[in-house]
């Protein structure tokens, strides 16, 4: 039996959010209905954040509610802290995805908090999630930035990244998305670190997202399979990144990745040329935008099944 490898795109998401451009949200439902028409079963659609620090997501409430009427899709929305995730919740969100970082100098630039606030507040979240009742309709996960390393405070100890997941999985995370935020990991170290998360998070689902910073995302991804990872994230084109990256920030491009994983006997269930069709768009819909990934430009290979 082929073995099966999900690929989650987050192109709406992490992918659009340091562009300058206003994507119009008629746009973005329709980046959510053809990719998902591909076969992608899990979208990150938007982020619950303040309208005046990141306008692009000021239709958040909009876009969750076109992408959650897409059949046999789960959009997934992400959020910075407790207020925002309430926000999610209070909009039906039905995957959450709370976002902090291990190193300290990053989350405070990023969140204006500290690891543990935000670990706290992940806490909180949970448990009025639960006073809701929502317990076993709405999905909580964490995902843990600078995972591999930070470019504010440089090497983040691997110690300190495995005593943040035990917190976050005994707070009740049902999914750890370990993130390499700034393009930090090499192969070497994500398999390390994938097969300790692994062990940690014993049922809970384990995700990788990296960013493709200095050339070495793919190369992670194929470590992190080899540590036992079946869910990544990945942007159309390539799109995306962290602010605090310095180059070229974006992510994997979601294109590359299924190919690998297809070509490597890992079934994703997307039709690779029906998503390139969706791929060819990204030109229309952001002129502006740099836009990276190899498959689009060489085609299949004539070897590939």
């Amino acid at each position: 039996m082929t073995d099966l490898a999900t690929v989650r795109e987050v192109g709406l998401r992490d992918g659009l959010q340091l562009v300058k451009r206003t994507l119009p949200t008629d746009i973005k439902i329709e980046w959510c209905q053809t990719q998902a028409a591909c076969g992608f079963r899990e979208m990150e659609v938007t982020s619950f954040v303040p309208p005046k620090v990141i306008p692009q997501f000021a239709d958040a409430e909009s876009v969750l509610k076109a992408a959650q009427s897409i059949s046999n899709m789960r959009a997934a929305v992400l959020v910075p802290n407790l207020k925002w995730g309430l926000q999610a919740l209070d909009h039906g969100a039905k995957k959450i995805t709370f976002v902090l970082s291990v190193s300290e100098a990053h989350n405070m630039a990023n969140v204006r908090r500290t690891t543990d606030t935000s670990i706290a507040e992940f806490s909180e979240l949970i448990a009025e999630r639960n006073c809701r009742g929502l317990q076993d309709s709405v999905m909580m996960s964490v995902a843990l930035a600078t995972t591999f390393g930070c470019s504010l405070q440089g090497e983040v100890a691997e110690p300190r990244v495995y005593n943040v997941a035990e917190q976050v999985l005994m707070a009740g995370a049902q999914e750890l998305n370990m993130a390499d935020t700034v393009g930090y990991g090499n192969p070497i170290q994500v398999k390390r670190i994938f097969t300790e998360i692994l062990q940690l998070a014993d049922k809970v689902q384990v995700a990788a997202h990296f960013h493709d910073t200095r050339g070495m995302g793919l190369a992670n991804a194929v470590a992190a399979l080899e540590a036992g990872v079946r869910e990544f994230d990945a942007s159309l084109g390539g799109l995306g990144g962290c602010p605090f990256a310095k180059g070229a920030s974006g992510n994997i491009a979601t294109e590359d990745c299924v190919y690998l994983l297809e070509s490597l006997g890992f079934a994703t269930g997307i039709n690779i040329l029906a998503m390139l069709e969706v791929r060819k768009n990204l030109k229309d819909w952001l002129p502006d935008e740099p836009l990276e990934g190899k498959l689009l430009k060489a085609g299949l290979a004539a070897t590939f099944e």
